[in-house]
């Protein structure tokens, strides 16, 4: 099984499975991709990922910022298992595994009435003193130093995986691969603990040769004696152990050494690790030695906590995950409710004026009544609008476009309302603005947002006035909408959060939600928004998105940020 995780970008934690799709894997902004990401920085199609001959390859498709690596720039690469592939700002990570790890159902515990073998432990450690004596001299120094390498390369494998694995599953199937690199086993599996019935569940199963298929038996008193000491035992079917007298049985027929470890993490053991080898003992003693020794079993016991705390923090991160999210959609509901609920006391007002003038012929109380139902109505229009475009990923369309008509017709929408209030909307369009080429319908809410909030914060402010320019920078090849407002201003505190979702400076009147979905727009567009402001001075915010001219523009051609 061959699989893309993300382990740094807004996608943080996806999991691509590979395997299961069928031709090239596509890669980048594009709805239409496998791999769908989140990064302003990648290329509407920036890679492709295609198999040969059983193998994956990963391939760039000239984009614009360029497909790496292991951190080196590659045009066709083939992968390697535990390569790290970053486009734009978003990093993945490469891993396969081999069909031989499976997962429940291969597995017995075998309870102590099995009693067909004689077993005896030959060595049992606490994960202290494994953990400490994985790492200290006991024989010559240069063989301390050797098997000291070694152990430290195969804690900083298992760390690795560790870190880059959000799936409990795979990392569990990739840590079964790291010890059965290490050591000689035949067979090996990790049970979880279930957090509820407390009982063994087999999550990895793993198998020297890929066709063996026969259960595992392992003896049910053994794994009680590790669970309920917290010790790691190395077993052998030499002779009775007296300290398992009632139960006997270690594993049954066939099984010559094991080592069981414990799984234990910061606050309680979340399960044990499980490896056996089928020689017969007989074999081993004739060949002046077994395959397992204490050094395997002290590494196995550093092994099983790296991986205990793994499964904690990837627990941890998953019901953080869930907590984050029910609690967003609880502080989405009770605002947008709020603001709904004021909306349309709004419009129950308004109508009750339109039907008292109805009722007395009083055509000015019904246009009065109907003025202010028409007012609620827009702003329930755009609290939708709002929360359909921050709510979904929108690929941005773009097509030539008069910048200059769309502001003006920005300012005729709102004039009227600017009117009512006194405010001047000082707007000079310039004279040589050539049409560009952008999303007009995104472009222009965003624009309508950030001017609406100027209108807002004018209210009761002497001499009111809003400033709207175009700015074209074409050496830098932005194009920058500039709306300047003298209200009452902002403080740093203030000007630091007003991006946030559901922050708003209007009390009750805003839903927090404008700036947010302007922001999100311009970085949709390869752009961005800012904001300056002084307290008693006024504010201004500065829209910019690329400069693209309708005359770079051929018909049919995709435009985007990193395209």
């Amino acid at each position: 099984m061959s699989s893309l995780y993300v382990i740094q970008g807004r996608n943080r934690g996806a999991r691509y499975d590979l395997a299961a799709h069928e031709g090239a894997i596509s890669i980048g902004r594009e709805s239409g991709n496998f791999v769908q990401l989140d990064d302003n920085e990648v290329s509407r199609r920036h890679a492709e990922i295609r198999r040969v001959d059983g193998r994956f390859v990963v391939g760039d498709l000239k984009s614009s910022n360029g497909t790496f690596v292991n951190n080196r720039k590659v045009e066709r690469i083939e992968l390697a298992s535990g390569d790290q592939i970053q486009v734009g700002r978003t990093v993945m990570v490469y891993s396969k595994e081999h069909a031989d790890e499976r997962g429940g159902g291969l597995v017995d515990i075998v309870t102590p009435a099995n009693d067909a073998d004689g077993s005896r432990i030959v060595r049992t450690m606490r994960e202290d003193e494994g953990v400490v004596a994985a790492f200290m001299p006991d024989d010559t120094q240069n063989r301390w130093l050797a098997r000291a390498r070694s152990n430290v390369q195969v804690m900083y494998r298992t760390a690795l995986a560790a870190s880059h694995t959000l799936d409990i599953d795979e990392l569990l199937g990739r840590i079964l691969q790291l010890v059965f690199e290490w050591i000689e086993a035949d067979r090996g599996c990790i049970m979880l603990l279930d957090p509820d019935t407390r009982q063994l569940q087999t999550k990895a199963r793993r198998d020297r040769r890929a066709g063996d298929h026969t259960s595992m038996a392992i003896s049910r008193t053994i794994l009680d004696y590790v669970l309920e000491r917290r010790e790691g035992v190395l077993t052998s079917d030499a002779q009775d152990d007296d300290r398992f007298a009632s139960g006997h049985s270690v594993v049954r027929t066939g099984v010559r050494e094991a080592i069981c470890v414990p799984m234990q993490g910061r606050y309680d053991t979340v399960g044990v690790m499980y490896v056996d080898t089928m020689v017969p003992l007989a074999e081993s003693l004739e060949a002046g030695q077994r395959r397992f020794s204490d050094e395997h079993l002290k590494l196995m016991i550093a092994i099983g906590h790296q991986a205990a705390l793994a499964v904690e923090d990837t627990t941890y991160y998953s019901a953080m995950v869930q907590s984050e999210r029910l609690a967003a959609v609880g502080q989405t509901i009770a605002t947008l409710s709020h603001h709904i609920k004021n909306i349309l006391q709004g419009i129950k007002g308004g109508g009750y004026l339109v039907d008292m003038g109805l009722e007395n012929d009083d055509l000015g109380v019904v246009r009065k009544g109907w003025d202010i139902v028409g007012r609620n109505q827009g702003k329930i229009s755009s609290l939708v609008m709002d929360m359909l475009s921050f709510s979904k990923e929108r690929e941005p369309d773009p097509v030539p476009t008069d910048l200059v008509a769309l502001v003006a017709d920005i300012v005729e929408t709102v004039q009227q309302r600017a009117a009512d209030a006194g405010i001047a909307i000082r707007w000079t369009p310039p004279a040589d603005c050539p049409r560009l080429v952008f999303d007009p319908e995104g472009i222009g809410r965003a624009i309508l947002n950030v001017v609406t909030n100027a209108l807002d914060a004018l209210e009761n402010r002497p001499d009111p006035a809003v400033d709207i320019r175009i700015e074209l920078d074409r050496p830098a090849g932005r194009v920058r909408i500039v709306v300047a407002d003298n209200g009452a201003g902002m403080s740093t505190e203030t000007l630091g959060e007003i991006f946030n979702l559901f922050v708003s400076t209007k009390g009750s009147r805003g839903t927090g939600l404008g700036l947010t979905v302007s922001r999100k727009i311009l970085r949709e567009h390869g752009g961005d928004i800012r904001a300056e402001s002084s307290l008693g001075v006024g504010s201004t915010f500065t829209l910019e998105f690329p400069l693209v001219l309708e005359a770079a523009f051929p018909a049919g051609d995709p435009v985007g940020p990193a395209a």
